[in-house]
């Protein structure tokens, strides 16, 4: 799919001092993504606190993001559990005609096997009115999704279209890269290692980092699918040192500190989150104003 191709970005969900949702602060957010040169964007991901929003919060989230948007980039949502059923139920219901895909991560806490992993996503696949992509991130999942089973996945089902692979490996994402089939996309979900994986042959990145600096990221991953590697290298050493920083105390702790930075949004988080210390905030501080500067 070549709307998936280039930067997506995870947006976040702004909450006011009160912890209610800041719609006019997420409505700026998406235009500053596509401003910057943002490829789509991505509703209702983890970086979302969706864990922590209400139904009507999520509804609201999502009304304000197809608004704000009008249609100018194409959007994908965010739709997984690990309860089946229940993603199921989801697809038969809600209207995704706004959508040009769903993300969809991994059975979490369940701990499947890789059969059950492929069942999960067979289930989906077969109801499912618009492409997936997979989101396999072992990290919040605790089950890692191998290529032997994405790539069964990709092979069995044509509407599986892509993986966001955050395995945080580099040789497992080649090992997906070498032998996807032709047009699924292997997407980066690691911004540390994007451009190693797009110059691998990767598709892209849907990414956390990109939404507080979306020129700049996207800017090198069109780069690197231009295998202009020289200058491509110049932005990743560049916003290297940010990467570490915003997931240091946790995401979107640290994205919500930059967004401070920048004058979009207040750095609420609820609970069981917890903003970023002084120290780290100060950094954050420091190196956005440096970018802002640039």
């Amino acid at each position: 799919m070549q709307s998936l191709i280039g930067t997506g970005v995870a947006l976040i969900t702004p909450f006011k001092k009160d912890y209610s949702v800041d719609v006019d602060a997420l409505k700026a957010i998406v235009n500053f993504q596509i401003d910057n040169g943002i490829d789509y964007l991505v509703v209702l991901g983890t970086t979302a606190e969706t864990a922590t929003l209400s139904k009507v919060e999520k509804e609201l989230v999502i009304k304000t993001i197809v608004v704000a948007n009008d249609k100018r980039l194409p959007l994908v949502l965010g739709v997984g559990s690990n309860n089946t059923q229940e993603v199921i139920e989801e697809l038969n219901t809600r209207d995704l005609s706004d959508f040009v895909a769903i993300l969809s991560v991994s059975p979490y806490y369940n701990k499947p096997t890789q059969e059950g992993i492929y069942q999960h996503f067979k289930a989906i696949a077969e109801v499912s009115p618009i492409p997936i992509i997979l989101y396999n991130v072992p990290g919040r999942t605790s089950s890692n999704v191998l290529p032997s089973t994405i790539l069964r996945l990709a092979n069995d089902f044509k509407n599986i279209v892509a993986v966001k692979e955050a395995a945080g490996d580099i040789v497992q994402a080649m090992k997906l890269i070498q032998n996807a089939p032709k047009n699924f996309l292997v997407i980066s979900g690691d911004d540390m290692i994007t451009l190693p994986m797009v110059l691998a042959g990767g598709s892209g990145v849907i990414s956390v980092i990109a939404e507080g600096f979306p020129k700049q990221f996207s800017e090198m991953v069109h780069l690197g699918l231009n295998k202009r590697v020289e200058e491509a290298y110049k932005l990743h050493y560049l916003l290297a040192d940010s990467i570490d920083m915003i997931f240091e105390q946790g995401n979107p702790a640290g994205i919500k500190e930059v967004f401070k930075s920048l004058g979009l949004a207040e750095n609420t988080v609820r609970l069981p989150l917890v903003n970023v210390d002084e120290d780290l905030a100060k950094r954050l501080h420091n190196f956005t104003n440096k970018i802002a500067a640039m």
